[in-house]
Protein backbone atom coordinates (compact mmCIF):
# COMPACT_ATOMS: atom_id res chain seq x y z
CA UNK A 1 0.00 0.00 0.00
CA UNK A 2 1.03 3.90 -1.15
CA UNK A 3 1.95 5.87 1.77
CA UNK A 4 -1.14 8.05 2.45
CA UNK A 5 -0.11 11.52 1.23
CA UNK A 6 1.03 10.20 -1.88
CA UNK A 7 -2.48 7.79 -2.22
CA UNK A 8 -4.81 10.76 -1.75
CA UNK A 9 -2.21 12.68 -4.27
CA UNK A 10 -2.97 10.40 -6.47
CA UNK A 11 -6.78 9.76 -6.01
CA UNK A 12 -7.10 13.72 -6.85
CA UNK A 13 -4.90 13.83 -9.62
CA UNK A 14 -6.80 11.01 -11.23
CA UNK A 15 -10.30 12.05 -10.40
CA UNK A 16 -10.13 16.41 -10.67
CA UNK A 17 -10.97 17.20 -13.81
CA UNK A 18 -12.48 20.24 -14.31
CA UNK A 19 -15.17 21.44 -16.53
CA UNK A 20 -18.40 23.49 -16.80
CA UNK A 21 -17.08 26.52 -15.15
CA UNK A 22 -17.30 29.93 -16.41
CA UNK A 23 -13.49 31.63 -17.48
CA UNK A 24 -12.67 34.33 -14.89
CA UNK A 25 -14.01 37.77 -16.24
CA UNK A 26 -10.44 39.68 -16.53
CA UNK A 27 -9.19 41.41 -19.37
CA UNK A 28 -12.01 43.29 -20.83
CA UNK A 29 -12.21 47.19 -21.27
CA UNK A 30 -14.44 47.71 -18.33
CA UNK A 31 -15.43 51.44 -19.82
CA UNK A 32 -16.49 50.29 -23.17
CA UNK A 33 -17.78 46.95 -22.60
CA UNK A 34 -20.74 48.78 -20.49
CA UNK A 35 -23.04 50.13 -22.84
CA UNK A 36 -24.84 52.55 -20.81
CA UNK A 37 -22.12 53.90 -19.25
CA UNK A 38 -20.32 54.80 -22.62
CA UNK A 39 -23.55 55.55 -23.85
CA UNK A 40 -24.45 58.33 -21.07
CA UNK A 41 -20.48 59.77 -21.75
CA UNK A 42 -21.69 60.59 -25.30
CA UNK A 43 -24.78 61.91 -24.40
CA UNK A 44 -23.15 63.99 -21.88
CA UNK A 45 -20.06 65.30 -23.72
CA UNK A 46 -19.40 67.82 -27.00
CA UNK A 47 -17.64 66.66 -29.75
CA UNK A 48 -14.54 68.84 -29.27
CA UNK A 49 -13.72 66.48 -25.58
CA UNK A 50 -15.37 63.33 -26.57
CA UNK A 51 -12.91 61.94 -28.30
CA UNK A 52 -10.28 62.68 -25.75
CA UNK A 53 -12.21 61.65 -23.15
CA UNK A 54 -13.35 58.51 -24.86
CA UNK A 55 -10.02 57.28 -25.43
CA UNK A 56 -8.92 58.46 -21.59
CA UNK A 57 -11.62 56.10 -20.07
CA UNK A 58 -10.98 53.32 -22.25
CA UNK A 59 -7.25 53.26 -21.20
CA UNK A 60 -8.85 53.43 -17.64
CA UNK A 61 -10.98 50.35 -18.43
CA UNK A 62 -8.36 48.26 -19.63
CA UNK A 63 -6.15 48.58 -17.04
CA UNK A 64 -8.65 48.01 -14.69
CA UNK A 65 -10.17 45.03 -16.15
CA UNK A 66 -6.75 44.25 -16.26
CA UNK A 67 -5.72 40.73 -13.85
CA UNK A 68 -3.14 43.20 -12.66
CA UNK A 69 -5.14 45.55 -11.06
CA UNK A 70 -8.18 42.81 -10.02
CA UNK A 71 -5.42 41.09 -8.25
CA UNK A 72 -4.21 44.73 -6.59
CA UNK A 73 -7.70 44.77 -5.58
CA UNK A 74 -7.40 41.82 -3.68
CA UNK A 75 -4.23 42.30 -2.12
CA UNK A 76 -5.34 45.71 -0.93
CA UNK A 77 -8.78 44.55 0.59
CA UNK A 78 -7.12 41.07 2.04
CA UNK A 79 -4.35 43.25 3.62
CA UNK A 80 -5.92 45.11 6.34
CA UNK A 81 -4.59 48.45 7.02
CA UNK A 82 -2.63 48.99 9.88
CA UNK A 83 -2.08 51.83 12.65
CA UNK A 84 1.47 52.44 13.88
CA UNK A 85 1.10 55.17 16.80
CA UNK A 86 4.68 55.04 17.57
CA UNK A 87 8.03 54.90 15.30
CA UNK A 88 10.98 52.22 16.96
CA UNK A 89 12.50 54.92 19.32
CA UNK A 90 9.15 55.64 20.95
CA UNK A 91 7.88 58.87 18.89
CA UNK A 92 4.57 59.15 18.47
CA UNK A 93 3.51 59.64 14.87
CA UNK A 94 0.02 58.15 14.35
CA UNK A 95 0.52 57.08 10.99
CA UNK A 96 -1.44 53.91 9.09
CA UNK A 97 0.45 51.51 7.04
CA UNK A 98 -1.36 50.17 3.71
CA UNK A 99 -0.12 47.09 1.01
CA UNK A 100 1.83 48.17 -1.44
CA UNK A 101 -1.68 47.22 -3.75
CA UNK A 102 -3.26 50.29 -1.92
CA UNK A 103 -0.72 52.48 -3.20
CA UNK A 104 -0.88 51.35 -6.42
CA UNK A 105 -4.30 51.59 -6.76
CA UNK A 106 -4.69 55.07 -5.48
CA UNK A 107 -2.04 56.09 -7.76
CA UNK A 108 -3.20 55.14 -10.55
CA UNK A 109 -6.48 56.69 -10.14
CA UNK A 110 -5.12 59.99 -9.37
CA UNK A 111 -3.16 59.78 -12.13
CA UNK A 112 -6.46 59.57 -14.04
CA UNK A 113 -7.34 62.65 -12.90
CA UNK A 114 -10.21 61.41 -10.96
CA UNK A 115 -9.77 64.32 -8.10
CA UNK A 116 -9.90 66.73 -10.87
CA UNK A 117 -12.90 67.45 -12.01
CA UNK A 118 -14.11 71.56 -10.81
CA UNK A 119 -13.53 74.09 -13.96
CA UNK A 120 -12.72 71.07 -16.39
CA UNK A 121 -14.70 70.74 -19.66
CA UNK A 122 -17.37 68.15 -19.13
CA UNK A 123 -14.86 67.52 -16.00
CA UNK A 124 -17.73 66.18 -13.56
CA UNK A 125 -19.01 63.43 -16.24
CA UNK A 126 -15.33 62.47 -17.37
CA UNK A 127 -14.54 61.91 -13.49
CA UNK A 128 -17.92 60.27 -12.59
CA UNK A 129 -17.18 58.00 -15.32
CA UNK A 130 -13.83 57.37 -14.44
CA UNK A 131 -15.06 56.52 -10.65
CA UNK A 132 -17.81 53.93 -11.89
CA UNK A 133 -14.58 52.04 -13.90
CA UNK A 134 -12.18 51.85 -10.96
CA UNK A 135 -14.48 51.73 -8.41
CA UNK A 136 -15.54 47.95 -9.92
CA UNK A 137 -11.91 46.42 -8.86
CA UNK A 138 -11.97 47.94 -5.17
CA UNK A 139 -14.26 50.11 -3.80
CA UNK A 140 -11.92 50.95 -0.75
CA UNK A 141 -9.44 53.29 -2.48
CA UNK A 142 -12.13 55.46 -3.82
CA UNK A 143 -12.99 57.04 -0.49
CA UNK A 144 -9.80 59.19 -0.37
CA UNK A 145 -10.55 60.38 -4.19
CA UNK A 146 -13.85 61.42 -3.51
CA UNK A 147 -13.44 63.45 -0.44
CA UNK A 148 -10.17 64.81 -2.49
CA UNK A 149 -12.43 66.13 -5.47
CA UNK A 150 -15.02 67.62 -2.87
CA UNK A 151 -12.75 69.71 -0.56
CA UNK A 152 -12.60 72.11 -3.14
CA UNK A 153 -15.69 73.99 -3.03
CA UNK A 154 -15.25 74.09 0.51
CA UNK A 155 -11.80 75.29 0.07
CA UNK A 156 -12.46 78.10 -1.97
CA UNK A 157 -14.82 79.68 0.75
CA UNK A 158 -10.95 80.73 1.72
CA UNK A 159 -9.00 82.09 -1.17
CA UNK A 160 -5.62 81.78 0.83
CA UNK A 161 -6.10 78.29 1.57
CA UNK A 162 -7.56 77.19 -1.94
CA UNK A 163 -4.45 78.59 -3.35
CA UNK A 164 -2.12 76.82 -1.56
CA UNK A 165 -4.40 73.45 -1.63
CA UNK A 166 -6.43 73.31 -4.44
CA UNK A 167 -3.73 72.43 -7.33
CA UNK A 168 -2.07 70.12 -4.30
CA UNK A 169 -5.89 68.45 -4.15
CA UNK A 170 -6.56 68.51 -8.01
CA UNK A 171 -3.12 67.40 -8.95
CA UNK A 172 -2.53 64.04 -10.84
CA UNK A 173 0.33 62.98 -9.18
CA UNK A 174 -0.15 61.34 -5.85
CA UNK A 175 2.92 61.51 -3.02
CA UNK A 176 2.18 58.94 -0.11
CA UNK A 177 4.45 60.82 2.43
CA UNK A 178 3.23 63.24 4.54
CA UNK A 179 5.48 66.52 4.59
CA UNK A 180 4.37 70.15 4.02
CA UNK A 181 1.80 71.13 1.49
CA UNK A 182 4.56 73.25 -0.25
CA UNK A 183 6.70 70.78 -0.56
CA UNK A 184 4.06 67.78 -2.28
CA UNK A 185 3.45 67.87 -6.16
CA UNK A 186 -0.09 66.53 -4.88
CA UNK A 187 -1.92 65.90 -1.27
CA UNK A 188 -5.09 64.17 -0.32
CA UNK A 189 -8.00 65.72 1.89
CA UNK A 190 -10.17 64.02 4.49
CA UNK A 191 -12.75 64.50 6.76
CA UNK A 192 -14.01 64.56 10.54
CA UNK A 193 -17.38 65.75 11.05
CA UNK A 194 -19.04 63.24 13.04
CA UNK A 195 -18.90 63.12 16.69
CA UNK A 196 -20.01 59.72 18.98
CA UNK A 197 -22.83 61.35 20.90
CA UNK A 198 -24.57 63.07 17.71
CA UNK A 199 -23.54 61.24 14.71
CA UNK A 200 -25.18 63.11 11.75
CA UNK A 201 -26.29 65.36 13.77
CA UNK A 202 -23.16 68.12 13.71
CA UNK A 203 -24.73 71.11 15.56
CA UNK A 204 -24.48 67.89 19.16
CA UNK A 205 -20.67 68.41 18.24
CA UNK A 206 -18.40 69.30 21.45
CA UNK A 207 -15.15 69.33 20.24
CA UNK A 208 -13.93 73.19 20.66
CA UNK A 209 -12.11 75.47 18.74
CA UNK A 210 -10.09 78.41 20.49
CA UNK A 211 -9.14 80.84 18.17
CA UNK A 212 -5.48 82.32 18.47
CA UNK A 213 -4.41 86.02 17.99
CA UNK A 214 -3.65 85.57 14.27
CA UNK A 215 -7.00 86.11 12.45
CA UNK A 216 -8.56 82.50 11.18
CA UNK A 217 -6.02 80.79 13.25
CA UNK A 218 -6.95 78.18 16.21
CA UNK A 219 -6.19 75.08 17.87
CA UNK A 220 -8.83 72.40 18.51
CA UNK A 221 -9.85 70.32 21.49
CA UNK A 222 -11.87 66.95 21.38
CA UNK A 223 -12.69 63.26 19.89
CA UNK A 224 -13.93 62.58 16.40
CA UNK A 225 -15.67 59.59 16.34
CA UNK A 226 -15.39 58.76 12.14
CA UNK A 227 -12.25 60.17 10.51
CA UNK A 228 -11.98 59.22 6.89
CA UNK A 229 -9.62 58.34 5.04
CA UNK A 230 -6.62 59.33 8.43
CA UNK A 231 -3.51 58.81 6.42
CA UNK A 232 -4.55 62.51 3.91
CA UNK A 233 -2.82 65.56 4.30
CA UNK A 234 -5.23 67.71 5.78
CA UNK A 235 -8.76 67.02 7.03
CA UNK A 236 -12.07 69.48 6.75
CA UNK A 237 -13.32 69.28 10.67
CA UNK A 238 -16.11 70.87 12.43
CA UNK A 239 -15.45 72.55 16.21
CA UNK A 240 -17.63 74.78 18.11
CA UNK A 241 -16.36 78.19 17.79
CA UNK A 242 -16.93 81.26 19.93
CA UNK A 243 -19.83 82.36 17.34
CA UNK A 244 -20.95 78.58 17.26
CA UNK A 245 -20.01 75.51 14.58
CA UNK A 246 -16.90 76.42 12.70
CA UNK A 247 -15.61 74.61 9.30
CA UNK A 248 -11.45 74.35 9.87
CA UNK A 249 -8.93 72.79 7.71
CA UNK A 250 -6.29 70.44 9.80
CA UNK A 251 -3.20 69.95 8.57
CA UNK A 252 -1.26 66.85 9.43
CA UNK A 253 2.23 68.25 8.60
CA UNK A 254 2.58 72.42 9.74
CA UNK A 255 4.28 74.50 7.22
CA UNK A 256 7.30 74.43 9.51
CA UNK A 257 7.97 70.35 8.53
CA UNK A 258 7.23 69.82 12.48
CA UNK A 259 3.95 67.34 13.11
CA UNK A 260 0.52 68.93 13.74
CA UNK A 261 -1.35 67.20 17.15
CA UNK A 262 -3.23 64.49 15.98
CA UNK A 263 -3.61 61.70 17.87
CA UNK A 264 -5.03 58.39 15.86
CA UNK A 265 -6.77 56.16 18.79
CA UNK A 266 -8.05 53.67 16.82
CA UNK A 267 -8.92 52.13 13.26
CA UNK A 268 -12.55 50.98 13.00
CA UNK A 269 -13.09 47.03 12.44
CA UNK A 270 -15.76 47.75 9.37
CA UNK A 271 -18.35 44.95 7.61
CA UNK A 272 -16.68 46.20 4.55
CA UNK A 273 -14.33 48.53 3.13
CA UNK A 274 -12.01 46.94 4.36
CA UNK A 275 -8.52 48.13 2.67
CA UNK A 276 -9.83 51.77 3.38
CA UNK A 277 -9.22 53.14 6.84
CA UNK A 278 -11.47 55.10 9.07
CA UNK A 279 -10.19 55.76 12.29
CA UNK A 280 -11.35 57.91 16.01
CA UNK A 281 -9.17 60.82 16.38
CA UNK A 282 -7.84 63.12 18.71
CA UNK A 283 -7.50 66.56 19.11
CA UNK A 284 -5.26 67.58 22.15
CA UNK A 285 -5.50 71.78 22.38
CA UNK A 286 -2.78 72.49 20.38
CA UNK A 287 -3.83 70.90 17.42
CA UNK A 288 -3.73 73.79 14.83
CA UNK A 289 -5.82 74.32 12.29
CA UNK A 290 -7.33 77.39 9.82
CA UNK A 291 -11.16 78.80 9.53
CA UNK A 292 -12.84 78.08 6.29
CA UNK A 293 -16.19 80.25 6.28
CA UNK A 294 -17.20 82.38 8.82
CA UNK A 295 -17.55 81.87 12.16
CA UNK A 296 -20.81 79.72 12.70
CA UNK A 297 -21.42 79.10 9.61
CA UNK A 298 -20.02 75.79 9.47
CA UNK A 299 -22.81 73.43 7.68
CA UNK A 300 -22.75 75.90 4.82
CA UNK A 301 -19.10 75.89 4.90
CA UNK A 302 -18.88 72.09 4.27
CA UNK A 303 -22.22 71.44 2.66
CA UNK A 304 -21.17 71.82 -0.94
CA UNK A 305 -18.34 68.80 0.07
CA UNK A 306 -21.30 66.71 1.49
CA UNK A 307 -23.46 67.32 -1.80
CA UNK A 308 -20.38 66.00 -3.91
CA UNK A 309 -19.56 62.92 -1.59
CA UNK A 310 -23.05 62.46 -2.04
CA UNK A 311 -23.04 62.33 -5.65
CA UNK A 312 -19.97 59.51 -5.20
CA UNK A 313 -22.54 57.60 -3.53
CA UNK A 314 -24.23 56.89 -5.90
CA UNK A 315 -21.40 56.43 -8.40
CA UNK A 316 -20.05 53.66 -6.14
CA UNK A 317 -23.21 52.13 -5.60
CA UNK A 318 -23.90 52.36 -9.56
CA UNK A 319 -20.29 50.47 -9.52
CA UNK A 320 -20.67 47.69 -7.54
CA UNK A 321 -24.30 46.95 -8.98
CA UNK A 322 -22.41 47.09 -12.53
CA UNK A 323 -19.70 45.00 -11.65
CA UNK A 324 -22.49 42.38 -9.68
CA UNK A 325 -24.75 42.13 -12.58
CA UNK A 326 -21.25 41.73 -15.05
CA UNK A 327 -20.39 39.08 -13.28
CA UNK A 328 -23.73 37.27 -12.84
CA UNK A 329 -24.43 37.22 -16.73
CA UNK A 330 -20.75 36.46 -17.19
CA UNK A 331 -21.29 33.17 -15.03
CA UNK A 332 -24.49 32.40 -16.76
CA UNK A 333 -23.74 32.74 -20.56
CA UNK A 334 -21.36 29.70 -19.65
CA UNK A 335 -22.40 27.70 -17.23
CA UNK A 336 -24.64 24.96 -18.15
CA UNK A 337 -27.44 23.01 -15.78
CA UNK A 338 -30.66 21.02 -16.35
CA UNK A 339 -29.93 20.58 -20.43
CA UNK A 340 -28.97 24.15 -21.56
CA UNK A 341 -26.88 27.12 -20.39
CA UNK A 342 -28.31 28.92 -17.82
CA UNK A 343 -28.97 32.51 -20.15
CA UNK A 344 -31.30 30.92 -22.12
CA UNK A 345 -33.17 29.36 -19.12
CA UNK A 346 -36.13 31.13 -19.03
CA UNK A 347 -36.29 31.64 -15.07
CA UNK A 348 -32.79 32.72 -14.89
CA UNK A 349 -32.91 35.32 -17.71
CA UNK A 350 -35.89 37.03 -16.14
CA UNK A 351 -33.35 37.37 -12.98
CA UNK A 352 -30.76 38.83 -14.77
CA UNK A 353 -32.92 40.92 -16.74
CA UNK A 354 -34.54 42.46 -13.69
CA UNK A 355 -30.93 43.24 -11.76
CA UNK A 356 -29.21 44.44 -15.58
CA UNK A 357 -32.47 47.02 -15.39
CA UNK A 358 -31.69 48.22 -11.53
CA UNK A 359 -27.74 48.73 -12.83
CA UNK A 360 -28.91 51.02 -15.94
CA UNK A 361 -31.35 52.90 -14.06
CA UNK A 362 -28.53 53.87 -11.26
CA UNK A 363 -25.74 54.08 -14.17
CA UNK A 364 -28.16 56.93 -15.86
CA UNK A 365 -29.36 58.65 -12.82
CA UNK A 366 -25.56 59.07 -11.63
CA UNK A 367 -24.12 60.31 -14.90
CA UNK A 368 -27.27 62.96 -15.32
CA UNK A 369 -26.35 64.54 -12.23
CA UNK A 370 -22.71 64.83 -13.19
CA UNK A 371 -23.43 66.50 -16.21
CA UNK A 372 -25.77 69.08 -13.55
CA UNK A 373 -22.72 69.77 -12.00
CA UNK A 374 -21.46 70.47 -15.29
CA UNK A 375 -23.51 72.65 -16.11
CA UNK A 376 -23.75 74.45 -12.63
CA UNK A 377 -20.07 75.19 -13.13
CA UNK A 378 -20.50 76.52 -16.43
CA UNK A 379 -18.35 73.86 -17.58
CA UNK A 380 -20.83 71.33 -19.36
CA UNK A 381 -19.89 70.09 -22.36
CA UNK A 382 -23.51 70.50 -24.81
CA UNK A 383 -26.78 72.04 -24.42
CA UNK A 384 -29.93 70.09 -23.79
CA UNK A 385 -32.20 70.38 -26.58
CA UNK A 386 -33.71 73.18 -26.01
CA UNK A 387 -31.50 74.58 -23.05
CA UNK A 388 -30.06 77.76 -24.42
CA UNK A 389 -31.43 80.55 -21.71
CA UNK A 390 -27.89 80.40 -19.94
CA UNK A 391 -28.47 81.33 -16.19
CA UNK A 392 -32.02 80.10 -16.50
CA UNK A 393 -30.17 76.95 -16.67
CA UNK A 394 -27.57 76.84 -14.45
CA UNK A 395 -29.96 77.76 -12.01
CA UNK A 396 -32.64 75.24 -13.14
CA UNK A 397 -29.98 72.89 -12.71
CA UNK A 398 -28.83 73.69 -9.37
CA UNK A 399 -32.22 73.50 -8.05
CA UNK A 400 -32.47 70.18 -9.57
CA UNK A 401 -29.34 69.07 -7.91
CA UNK A 402 -30.41 70.12 -4.21
CA UNK A 403 -33.46 67.83 -5.19
CA UNK A 404 -32.08 65.19 -7.19
CA UNK A 405 -28.93 64.14 -4.90
CA UNK A 406 -30.82 63.13 -2.09
CA UNK A 407 -33.40 61.60 -4.17
CA UNK A 408 -30.93 59.50 -5.74
CA UNK A 409 -28.83 58.85 -2.95
CA UNK A 410 -31.29 57.29 -1.00
CA UNK A 411 -32.81 55.22 -3.74
CA UNK A 412 -29.53 53.79 -5.88
CA UNK A 413 -27.33 53.36 -2.50
CA UNK A 414 -30.61 51.41 -0.84
CA UNK A 415 -30.92 48.95 -3.54
CA UNK A 416 -27.46 47.98 -3.92
CA UNK A 417 -27.36 45.33 -1.71
CA UNK A 418 -30.32 43.19 -2.97
CA UNK A 419 -29.08 43.78 -6.27
CA UNK A 420 -25.64 42.15 -5.15
CA UNK A 421 -27.14 39.36 -2.99
CA UNK A 422 -29.66 38.27 -6.23
CA UNK A 423 -26.07 38.31 -8.20
CA UNK A 424 -24.17 36.25 -5.67
CA UNK A 425 -26.79 33.69 -5.91
CA UNK A 426 -26.86 33.59 -9.86
CA UNK A 427 -23.65 31.77 -9.58
CA UNK A 428 -24.80 29.24 -6.73
CA UNK A 429 -22.59 28.05 -3.96
CA UNK A 430 -19.44 29.64 -6.58
CA UNK A 431 -20.83 33.01 -5.33
CA UNK A 432 -20.66 32.48 -1.60
CA UNK A 433 -16.83 31.69 -2.43
CA UNK A 434 -14.54 34.51 -1.23
CA UNK A 435 -12.95 33.65 -4.68
CA UNK A 436 -15.75 34.64 -6.59
CA UNK A 437 -15.29 38.24 -5.68
CA UNK A 438 -18.76 38.41 -4.77
CA UNK A 439 -18.79 38.26 -0.90
CA UNK A 440 -16.64 41.39 -1.39
CA UNK A 441 -18.92 43.00 -3.45
CA UNK A 442 -21.98 42.32 -0.83
CA UNK A 443 -19.77 43.20 1.94
CA UNK A 444 -19.30 46.39 0.00
CA UNK A 445 -22.88 47.27 -0.76
CA UNK A 446 -24.61 48.61 2.70
CA UNK A 447 -21.84 51.19 3.01
CA UNK A 448 -22.91 54.32 0.71
CA UNK A 449 -26.51 54.07 2.68
CA UNK A 450 -24.86 54.92 5.83
CA UNK A 451 -21.95 57.08 4.53
CA UNK A 452 -22.72 60.76 3.93
CA UNK A 453 -26.09 60.50 5.96
CA UNK A 454 -28.75 57.42 6.04
CA UNK A 455 -31.90 56.83 4.37
CA UNK A 456 -33.40 59.00 7.10
CA UNK A 457 -31.13 61.64 6.42
CA UNK A 458 -31.73 61.76 3.18
CA UNK A 459 -35.36 61.57 3.38
CA UNK A 460 -35.67 64.81 5.40
CA UNK A 461 -33.39 66.54 3.23
CA UNK A 462 -35.80 66.50 0.52
CA UNK A 463 -37.98 67.44 2.31
CA UNK A 464 -36.24 70.60 3.65
CA UNK A 465 -35.65 71.07 -0.25
CA UNK A 466 -39.63 71.29 -1.24
CA UNK A 467 -40.19 73.37 1.92
CA UNK A 468 -37.83 76.05 0.90
CA UNK A 469 -39.78 76.92 -1.98
CA UNK A 470 -40.79 75.85 -5.20
CA UNK A 471 -37.54 75.95 -7.11
CA UNK A 472 -36.09 72.66 -6.84
CA UNK A 473 -39.50 70.64 -7.11
CA UNK A 474 -40.42 72.84 -10.45
CA UNK A 475 -36.50 71.68 -11.75
CA UNK A 476 -37.59 68.50 -10.41
CA UNK A 477 -40.63 67.90 -12.22
CA UNK A 478 -39.06 70.28 -15.57
CA UNK A 479 -36.89 67.05 -15.80
CA UNK A 480 -39.10 64.46 -15.54
CA UNK A 481 -41.53 66.23 -17.73
CA UNK A 482 -39.46 65.83 -20.37
CA UNK A 483 -40.52 62.26 -21.16
CA UNK A 484 -44.15 63.24 -20.82
CA UNK A 485 -46.21 61.41 -23.17
CA UNK A 486 -43.88 58.98 -23.87
CA UNK A 487 -45.39 56.04 -21.76
CA UNK A 488 -48.10 56.17 -20.42
CA UNK A 489 -47.01 54.23 -17.24
CA UNK A 490 -44.72 57.38 -16.35
CA UNK A 491 -47.65 59.76 -16.97
CA UNK A 492 -50.04 58.09 -14.38
CA UNK A 493 -46.67 57.70 -11.85
CA UNK A 494 -45.95 61.75 -12.29
CA UNK A 495 -49.82 62.14 -11.52
CA UNK A 496 -50.09 60.29 -8.62
CA UNK A 497 -47.02 61.27 -7.06
CA UNK A 498 -47.82 64.78 -7.46
CA UNK A 499 -50.97 63.55 -5.72
CA UNK A 500 -48.89 62.20 -2.92
CA UNK A 501 -47.61 65.84 -2.47
CA UNK A 502 -50.63 67.59 -2.36
CA UNK A 503 -51.60 66.14 0.84
CA UNK A 504 -48.99 67.09 3.67
CA UNK A 505 -50.28 65.31 6.31
CA UNK A 506 -48.00 62.98 7.75
CA UNK A 507 -45.49 63.91 5.34
CA UNK A 508 -42.06 63.13 7.38
CA UNK A 509 -43.76 59.73 8.34
CA UNK A 510 -44.45 59.32 4.54
CA UNK A 511 -40.77 60.64 3.26
CA UNK A 512 -39.09 57.60 2.68
CA UNK A 513 -42.39 56.38 0.60
CA UNK A 514 -42.41 59.84 -1.14
CA UNK A 515 -39.01 59.69 -1.85
CA UNK A 516 -38.58 56.15 -3.16
CA UNK A 517 -41.45 56.86 -5.97
CA UNK A 518 -39.82 60.69 -6.58
CA UNK A 519 -36.71 58.51 -7.76
CA UNK A 520 -38.64 55.80 -9.55
CA UNK A 521 -39.97 57.91 -11.40
CA UNK A 522 -36.79 60.22 -12.35
CA UNK A 523 -35.30 56.67 -13.17
CA UNK A 524 -38.32 56.30 -15.78
CA UNK A 525 -38.27 59.11 -17.22
CA UNK A 526 -34.26 59.18 -18.03
CA UNK A 527 -34.62 55.61 -19.16
CA UNK A 528 -37.50 56.55 -21.46
CA UNK A 529 -35.85 59.29 -22.73
CA UNK A 530 -32.07 57.78 -23.26
CA UNK A 531 -32.30 54.13 -23.03
CA UNK A 532 -33.48 51.52 -25.72
CA UNK A 533 -37.19 50.87 -25.88
CA UNK A 534 -36.55 47.01 -24.77
CA UNK A 535 -35.11 48.78 -20.84
CA UNK A 536 -37.35 51.52 -20.87
CA UNK A 537 -40.34 49.18 -21.62
CA UNK A 538 -39.47 46.95 -18.57
CA UNK A 539 -38.84 49.37 -16.12
CA UNK A 540 -41.75 51.08 -16.40
CA UNK A 541 -43.98 48.14 -16.70
CA UNK A 542 -41.92 46.67 -13.37
CA UNK A 543 -41.54 49.72 -11.51
CA UNK A 544 -43.78 52.41 -12.45
CA UNK A 545 -46.75 49.82 -14.18
CA UNK A 546 -47.32 47.62 -11.28
CA UNK A 547 -46.16 44.43 -13.16
CA UNK A 548 -43.56 43.17 -10.73
CA UNK A 549 -42.85 41.60 -7.53
CA UNK A 550 -40.77 42.39 -4.93
CA UNK A 551 -38.44 40.06 -5.39
CA UNK A 552 -36.19 40.21 -8.47
CA UNK A 553 -37.01 37.97 -11.51
CA UNK A 554 -40.82 38.65 -11.66
CA UNK A 555 -40.86 40.80 -14.69
CA UNK A 556 -43.46 39.90 -17.41
CA UNK A 557 -42.36 37.39 -19.85
CA UNK A 558 -43.81 38.94 -22.61
CA UNK A 559 -41.05 41.68 -22.43
CA UNK A 560 -37.85 41.61 -24.39
CA UNK A 561 -35.51 39.99 -21.97
CA UNK A 562 -32.98 38.44 -23.99
CA UNK A 563 -32.16 41.90 -25.39
CA UNK A 564 -32.00 43.85 -21.90
CA UNK A 565 -29.50 40.91 -20.48
CA UNK A 566 -27.63 40.91 -24.01
CA UNK A 567 -27.07 44.62 -23.45
CA UNK A 568 -25.52 43.96 -20.01
CA UNK A 569 -23.13 41.14 -20.89
CA UNK A 570 -19.55 41.91 -21.32
CA UNK A 571 -17.92 40.15 -24.34
CA UNK A 572 -14.62 39.63 -23.38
Amino acid sequence: MLPAPAYRIGMAASTHTVTNQAPPLVGYDVFTCDRTLAEAVERHLAPEVLTEAREELSLLGRAWGSEQVREWGELANTNAPRLRTHDRYGNRIDEVEFHPSWHRLLGKSVGAGLTDAWGRPGGHVRRAAGLLVVSQAEAGHVCPLSMTHASVPALRAEPELAEVWEPAATSHVYERELRPVAEKPGALLGMALTEKQGGSDVRANTTEARPLGTDGEYVLTGHKWFCSAPMSDAFLVLAQAPAGLTCFLLPRVLPDGSRNAFAIQRLKDKLGNRSNASAEVEFDGTTWARRVGEEGRGVRAVIGMVAATRLDCVLGSAALMRQAVAQAVHHCAYREAFGGVLIEKPLMRNVLADLALESEAATVLGMRLAAAYDAVEGTTATDRAGETDGNNHVERERAFLRIAVPVAKYWVTKRCTPVVAEALECLGGNGYVEESGLPRLLRESPLNSVWEGSGNVQALDVLRALRTGPGAFDAFLREVGAARGADHRLDRAIRDLLGELADLEGIEARARRLVERMALVLQGSLLVRWAPPEVADAYCASRLGGDGGSTFGTLAHTLDLRAVVERARVTV
